[in-house]
């Protein structure tokens, strides 16, 4: 049976890691280098990185603090966040990072990633999609862009199947109603989009406690969670959580 994936997400503004609740209120807090090497010592399966504001400010990635944090960890480590061009993701590829995930310059511009997946390979491009429920889409859910600033003419599920007929080999799945509230996955939306395509689904938003992963895990059909406030609270370590997973029948890399 293939290991289910724990991987941590730093939200990036301005060079600090930052958490907010639905995209609002965002507070400082801490180093993401030394934060990414706390992680990695614990035990975390990936990492993933966003530069929060980079798509809504037009500006590019952030490349010295890319290397910095690859330079930190030796697993998958992912990075979005203004990734408009080809050239950005080799720039980000060559800081150190495995795979870089796009969500606005995607909508945007379909084509990058079937020209990312071409010349980088289906497995380094991944699909960040931040949907929220909407009574008006065939799926039940709405993708929005820019942090969930701005609203989409797109379904979650149809925009998973195209962005994977393009190419994309993994898909975040960020639930806006969910993001930072640790009430729990929109266990509903992530099976949807997970029995929809063909490539690994990771959830995000909303993991509060072990028994949120467990549930996204098994009844969402998640193949990995994403977590940021759990562990970043101090109220967890990676190594807890997977105990807690393991004891409950999960599989996870101990």
């Amino acid at each position: 049976m293939l290991k289910k994936r724990i991987i941590i997400c730093l939200d990036v503004k301005d060079g600090r890691t930052t958490k907010g609740v639905r995209f609002q209120n965002n507070r400082d807090i801490g180093d993401p280098v030394e934060m990414a090497a706390e992680y990695y010592r614990q035990g975390v399966d990936e990492l993933v990185f966003y530069d929060i504001m980079a798509s809504a400010r037009g500006k590019k990635p952030i490349l010295d603090l890319i290397a910095g944090v690859a330079s930190q960890v030796f697993i998958p480590f992912c990075v979005g966040g203004g990734i408009g061009s080809i050239d950005d993701i080799r720039a980000i590829i060559l800081a150190g990072a495995e795979k870089i995930s796009i969500n606005s310059q995607a909508v945007r511009n379909p084509g990058l990633i079937s020209e990312g997946a071409r010349i980088f390979g289906n497995q380094c491009i991944v699909l960040g999609m931040d949907a929220a429920k909407d009574c008006n889409m065939p799926s039940g859910y709405r993708v929005y862009i820019n942090g969930g600033r701005i609203k989409t003419e797109l379904d979650a599920r149809e925009w998973a199947l195209k962005a994977v007929e393009l190419g994309a080999g993994e898909i975040v799945l960020n639930s806006i109603d969910a993001d930072g509230t640790k009430q729990g996955y929109e266990i509903n939306l992530t099976r949807i989009i997970a029995e929809a395509v063909s490539v690994p689904v990771i959830a995000s938003g909303g993991g509060g406690i072990t028994q949120h992963l467990a549930d996204v895990l098994t009844k969402g059909k998640a193949d990995a969670a994403l977590i940021a406030t759990m562990v970043h609270s101090g109220k967890y370590t990676v190594d807890a959580i997977k105990k807690e997973l393991a004891a409950d029948g999960i599989p996870v890399r101990l």
